[in-house]
């Protein structure tokens, strides 16, 4: 398989822990979207990027896997992985590393689709823009 990969650290504020001065579980997708944010960045294919060729791109489909906690004052890495595929369909992959104690914090995968800004039905073939986008990028092997 083919991928791409990116990452961002994420320093921890004390709005995003739970009494015990954890991360909380929910805050996981939200760093999942700043590393998603961060990859558009990296690669030049950021949201608004999407919505100027007419297109959202809903999560259709959200997976975390928690394993180790962070804590206030500690960071997240939140390595991402973009994965090539065939299909009309967006898939990243997320590993969430605790950046003090360098153990994996979380596991995670998400799944986006094209939509049309139109009228928001549903893209089932590759759009043009992204299918070219997916040419100019130096995959590798992951």
């Amino acid at each position: 398989m083919k991928i791409l990969k990116s990452s961002i650290l994420i320093p921890i504020r004390f709005s995003e822990t739970d009494a015990m001065g954890v991360v909380w579980h929910g805050n996981y997708l939200k760093f999942f979207e700043d590393a998603r944010e961060q990859f558009g960045r990296d690669f030049g294919i950021e949201y608004l990027d999407v919505h100027a060729q007419g297109y959202f791109i809903p999560i259709v489909k959200s997976e975390i896997s928690h394993k180790a906690s962070i804590f206030y004052g500690e960071g997240a890495l939140v390595n991402v992985i973009l994965e090539q595929h065939d299909s009309a369909k967006i898939v990243f992959r997320y590993e969430v590393i605790n950046n003090t104690t360098k153990q994996v914090a979380a596991t995670g995968m998400t799944m986006q689709v094209f939509m049309f800004t139109s009228d928001r039905t549903l893209e089932l073939i590759k759009p043009e823009f992204y299918r070219i986008w997916e040419e100019k990028q130096d995959w590798i092997d992951g």
